[in-house]
């Protein structure tokens, strides 16, 4: 039988609430209460007002409407920056962070033929500024940039108001003065740190601390300087503010003497180089040095000998030339007046070129000399050939005579040379043609030979080639004047080449300024040889140079005051007619006198000329024959050269009529 569950407990549970009644059970409901009667309304007064609150939703949509139409702006605004405009907003950025400038090249040396600086460069600073730097914005100083010209301007020697307009313009990169010495740099640096310094005071004391100089940089560049003054100033010109050759060789070798620029690029901030933000930089590569021929010792002797005459004489100007006859080299050539090409301010416009080179004028009796070459070189007389020369000679439409009044002269070909006789040059070019045309003709062709009317071969900037018509526009005079010297036109390099042709055995050596350059790398080019040409036989160039020696040595010669002891000297003196640039026509002269010596071995020729003296003597042997003796016995002292080993030859120059 299955057990029988156990009886099962009460367990006491939470009593019952009694009823009312006080027995046990559900309790009853409670017993309904009475419900007052509401209260009847006031009436409503119809006069007043009733303030109802309208729905806030169409104030908030048109709130949100009016928020998400700024910001879609400026999503759009923002991709318009990010996605078009990002290239150009990040170059203006660049831009205002990163300066670039060039780094100029240092200019090659310009040094004489042993290596002496004639044109150098030396450390100077272009003077820059950052004109962002000069802003209300940035410089709180009032007026900053005409506060800043005014304390540059006297320094830099410059006006306040370019200043003023230059610091005053848009950019970050303005140059205020260029090629200042390190002295100028020193002033300006001194003076930013006085008033970097009472920035500081009054930023300390609540101030604004403005400095009106920050904005004030320096870049390291060279400047030019000529160590010698202005010796040797027509051949080796001068640069102009930025640099450039504009003048003589500075000019014509520029490009090899300007070598190429380089590049700097880096970052900046608040005036200051950033280090660490990158910098490119190319660097300058400098120009070559070019050695000329020039001897420096030489060249002071020839300037000071037609400078001291030319002031003696009163002159328009002078110029001396001295050429190496076997090389062509030019071992100096001078001019007076000239100038200093370190303070070109205080120069005359007039003497800035080199008038060796690019005046032009008649030459007179040096020019005889190729006449003479012609009648020896054509057969048509010698050295011993009789003339006989009258007191005066009519020729076309005019009658000629020499210098001096004298009476019928009885010369040899040698004694028309030495005594420069018009008359007796006349008569023997005659020969030269059958007729005066023919004549002519052939002496054109050694005028030209001889390199009258052409460039010299120098290069030169601005140098004159000469005039010489050809034979059939010569006038009726010409053709009478120009065998002695008048009537055609060259400069002083072109007469002293016809010399060096003569004394270099008739064979002419193309004149040269410059024997080589070196490179950045040291090593030394030389230039390229010059050219050579036969003018006349060595026969021809010989006898020549013996008739010159009469007129230095011979007492009845016209060089007499050329005379050097122990050399023997071949030359020629010039007086010519001048023609007025100004006023036109012939007026004054100019006085010459050319030759070459030692006469027996040529070595050296020393050509001297002077325009328009108006005191003292203007006969080219009586003032220029003592320039030549003088400059001419320093060159061989200096070169070095011996004294002739034998007495001069002597050739007749007159003779007796009858003989």
């Amino acid at each position: 039988m299955p057990p029988k569950e156990p009886p099962r407990r009460r367990v006491p549970g939470p009593a019952r609430p009694r009823s009312a009644a006080g027995g046990q059970g559900r309790p009853r409901p409670a017993a309904r209460r009475s419900t007052p009667a509401p209260r009847p309304r006031p009436p409503r007064n119809r006069s007043a007002s009733t303030l109802r609150l309208g729905s806030p939703r169409p104030r908030l949509r048109l709130v949100s409407l009016a928020l998400t139409l700024v910001m879609l702006a400026f999503v759009v605004r923002l991709l318009q920056v990010q996605a078009v405009d990002a290239a150009a907003y990040s170059a203006k950025a660049k831009e205002n962070r990163y300066l670039s400038y060039t780094i100029s090249a240092e200019r090659g040396e310009i040094t004489d033929r042993s290596g002496v600086a004639l044109a150098t460069s030396v450390d100077a600073y272009n003077i820059t500024a950052d004109p962002s730097m000069f802003t209300p914005g940035f410089s709180k100083a009032p007026d900053a940039p005409r506060q800043a010209a005014a304390l540059l301007a006297p320094i830099l020697g410059t006006d306040a108001t370019e200043l003023t307009r230059k610091l005053s313009g848009k950019g970050r990169y303005v140059v205020l003065a260029r090629r200042q010495t390190p002295q100028v740099w020193n002033q300006i640096k001194d003076l930013k740190s006085v008033f970097a310094e009472k920035a500081s005071k009054d930023r300390a004391s609540g101030g604004a601390g403005a400095n009106v100089l920050a904005g004030v940089f320096q870049e390291a560049t060279t400047k030019r300087v000529y160590p010698n003054g202005g010796l040797a100033a027509g051949i080796l010109g001068y640069v102009n503010a930025d640099g450039k050759g504009a003048g003589g060789l500075e000019s014509q070798l520029d490009k090899e003497l300007a070598g190429e620029d380089g590049k700097i690029r880096y970052a900046q901030a608040g005036g200051r180089r950033v280090p660490t933000a990158g910098t490119k930089e190319v660097p300058a590569v400098p120009g070559a040095d070019i050695e000329l021929t020039i001897d420096r010792d030489i060249q002071w002797a020839a300037q000071q000998a037609i400078s001291d005459q030319v002031k003696k004489s009163k002159a328009d100007r002078g110029y001396v030339v001295v050429q190496n006859t076997r090389t062509g080299e030019v071992l100096a050539m001078a001019n007076a007046p000239g100038f200093d090409p370190n303070d070109l301010s205080q120069a005359d416009a007039a003497s800035l070129g080199n008038a060796a080179l690019q005046d032009v004028y008649e030459p007179g009796s040096t020019s005889k000399v190729m006449s003479m070459a012609a009648v020896l070189e054509e057969g048509a007389a010698t050295p011993g050939t009789h003339v006989t020369v009258p007191n005066r000679l009519h020729r076309g439409d005019r009658l000629f005579k020499d210098d001096i009044d004298h009476p019928t002269w009885y010369l040899t070909l040698n004694g028309v040379l030495a005594k420069s006789s018009n008359i007796g040059t006349i008569l023997a070019t005659g020969e030269l043609g059958r007729t005066q045309a023919e004549a002519n003709k052939v002496l054109y062709s050694y005028l030209r030979k001889f390199g009258i009317g052409s460039p010299t071969g120098l290069g030169y900037p601005g140098e004159t080639p000469g005039i010489l018509a050809r034979p059939e526009d010569w006038s009726t005079s010409q053709q009478y004047t120009i065998p002695f010297g008048q009537g055609l036109s060259l400069n002083a390099m072109q007469a002293a080449s016809i010399y060096s042709t003569i004394a270099n055995d008739g064979v002419r050596v193309a004149p040269t300024l410059v024997r080589g350059t070196k490179g950045a790398d040291g090593r030394f080019q030389a230039a390229e040889p010059p050219e050579r040409t036969r003018v006349v036989s060595a026969k021809t160039a010989k006898a020549l140079a013996t008739m010159l020696e009469s007129v230095v040595g011979d007492e009845e010669g016209t060089g007499t005051k050329a005379k050097i002891p122990g050399y023997r000297v071949a030359g020629k003196t010039g007086t010519a007619n001048r023609v007025d640039p100004v006023r036109g026509g012939y007026h004054g002269y100019t006085a010459s006198f050319a030759g070459f010596a030692p006469a027996d071995k040529p070595q050296i020729t020393v050509y001297c000329a002077i325009q328009n003296p108006t005191k003292g003597s203007y006969f080219g042997g009586q003032i220029c024959g003592p320039i030549y003796k003088q400059v001419m016995e320093f060159a061989l002292k200096t070169l070095q050269t011996p004294p002739s080993g034998s007495g001069p030859a002597r050739l007749p120059v007159s003779f007796k009529p009858g003989e």
